[in-house]
């Protein structure tokens, strides 16, 4: 099988969310993040680097895969997540070659934040 540089690479990642202005203003005040909305039950996020989406049309799923974040500065993200109403779940913890925090965002999905050791 010949691959590309973006074949079968995370390309978006979608959340069912409650309320999606409740998420964009959790995770535009925690990461920075832009959005683009199209019509009342969808919004796409842009990190920058990967695009994904929030959607009302289904009730949340918390849990499935953990969505991990990168940060250079990590006291300084899990600040943001927590100044943006985020919950720890897992303070910071190290582990070989870095170290991460866990939190859950309004709807109770958990995500992660790491940084390089």
């Amino acid at each position: 099988m010949t691959s590309t540089k973006t074949e079968l690479r995370i390309d978006y990642v979608e959340f069912n969310v409650a309320d999606i202005e409740r998420s964009k203003a959790f995770y535009g005040k925690a990461f920075g993040w832009r959005f683009t909305d199209y019509g009342p039950n969808y919004c796409e996020f842009d990190d920058g680097r990967l695009k994904g989406g929030f959607t009302n049309v289904k009730a949340p799923r918390p849990g499935g895969p953990l969505v991990i974040l990168y940060a250079d500065d990590l006291s300084a993200a899990l600040q943001a997540v927590e100044g943006a109403g985020g919950k720890i779940v897992r303070p910071i913890f190290g582990f070989p070659g870095g170290s991460r925090f866990h939190f859950a965002d309004p709807d109770g999905y958990e995500l992660a934040v790491w940084t390089k050791a």
